[in-house]
């Protein structure tokens, strides 16, 4: 990949990055609850879903999803239920200090499987995807190198950038210890994951 081409991919993989989503929403829900080297566990489980995502179109088959609404349809509400059950955990989660919080752990409650399906919840992140990456990739030039680099770009990028998110609300956790700024936190991060399961339900193939 040309390096100018690649300063364009670089570009647009930051602005998707910075745009707020539900991969932001659970970096910063984590970060403030558990402070950042906990939270990394939900963020590389976001990068392990941009590469499956990334496979997924690499070979092809994010073309499924662009033209079986069954396959699309299925995926959008199975993820947004995902999103609307995160959302009501966090409003019925109880009070706790944010210095005292244990991490949840084990298959079904570990941070990095929630990163992972937070962001494989999303098909329009595939066909979102497999509209913007292709651009990138020179037909001429050999495969695998370049989607190699495409996909440490993206993840690079995002991880830097979720990590961002995570320490920023770290640093603002002194000012939110109170009982009822806690209680706050937890519906106002459960609300995001509420709405954004809501809007990927209700959207439709738009």
């Amino acid at each position: 990949m040309p390096f100018d081409l690649w300063l364009g991919f670089l570009l647009a993989a930051v602005l998707i990055s910075v745009t707020p989503g539900p991969g932001a929403v659970t970096s910063m829900s984590a970060g403030l609850q558990y402070g950042y080297w906990v939270a990394l566990r939900a963020i590389i489980g976001l990068q392990a879903a941009l590469l499956i995502q990334l496979t997924v179109v690499a070979a092809g088959l994010g073309a499924l999803l662009a033209t079986s609404a069954l396959a699309f349809d299925l995926v959008r509400i199975a993820g947004a239920g995902y999103l609307i059950w995160l959302g009501i955990q966090k409003w019925r989660a109880p009070v706790t200090a944010i210095d005292r919080a244990v991490a949840p752990s084990g298959p079904s409650g570990g941070l990095f499987v929630q990163g992972l399906l937070v962001n494989l919840s999303n098909p329009k992140a595939i066909l979102f995807i497999a509209a913007l990456v292709p651009q990138f990739v020179d037909p001429a030039a050999p495969q695998w190198s370049q989607w190699v680099l495409i996909g440490t770009t993206m993840c690079a990028v995002d991880t830097l950038i979720m990590s961002g998110y995570a320490l920023l609300v770290w640093r603002l956790r002194r000012c939110l210890q109170a009982p009822r700024a806690l209680r706050m936190q937890n519906r106002l991060f459960g609300s995001f994951f509420i709405a954004a399961g809501t809007l990927l339900v209700s959207s439709g193939r738009r």
